[in-house]
C-alpha cells in the first residue's frame, strides 16, 4: 500500500496495536555495549546512545533504564511527510493526560506511552480513528 499523507485518511485507518511486552527507555553509556538485534529503536545523543529495547534485553545488558512503556503500533502506512498526525493523537492523548514519546519508522509511526496507561492510550486511539474522520485537528491546536 502506499504512504498515506491525507490526515482524514490517516485518521479514519489508524488501526493502533498494542505490542506485547514491557519497554524501556535506556541510555546505553560508552564502552558498554548491547545487542543491536535487540534494539526497537535509538537515537546519537550528547550525552550517549539512547534506545528502546524489552526490559529483559535492558536488564541482561545491564542498561540504565529511565522510562518504563508500553509499545503502539500505529499500522496506517504513514507518509514521512504527512502534517497533522502526530499533533493529533498526542493532543487526544495529552488530553487524557496521558504522556507519550514518538519514533517515526520508515512507514508506521509508534508510541511509547506508560505501562499502567496502555489500554486508557488504546482507548483514546481507537475513538481518535472512529471521532477524527474529519481530518480536523483538535480546537485547541493553534
Amino acid at each position: 500500500m502506499s504512504p498515506v499523507s491525507d490526515l482524514a485518511v490517516l485518521l479514519k485507518t489508524l488501526e493502533p496495536v498494542l505490542n506485547p511486552g514491557v519497554f524501556v527507555f535506556a541510555s546505553v553509556e560508552d564502552g558498554n555495549a548491547i545487542d543491536p538485534a535487540v534494539i526497537v529503536a535509538s537515537i546519537r545523543e550528547p550525552e550517549g546512545l539512547s534506545v528502546v529495547t524489552s526490559e529483559a534485553d535492558a536488564r541482561i545488558s545491564g542498561l540504565n533504564t529511565l522510562f518504563k512503556c508500553a509499545w503502539i503500533t500505529l499500522t496506517v502506512n504513514s507518509a514521512l511527510e504527512a502534517v497533522g498526525l502526530t499533533a493529533a493523537f498526542a493532543t487526544a492523548l495529552g488530553n487524557s493526560d496521558i504522556s507519550c514519546n514518538v519514533v517515526a519508522g520508515a512507514y508506521h509511526d509508534h508510541i511509547f506511552v506508560p505501562l499502567e496507561l496502555a489500554d486508557a492510550a488504546m482507548h483514546v486511539l481507537h475513538l481518535l480513528q472512529t471521532d477524527g474522520v474529519t481530518g480536523q485537528p483538535p480546537a485547541n491546536i493553534v
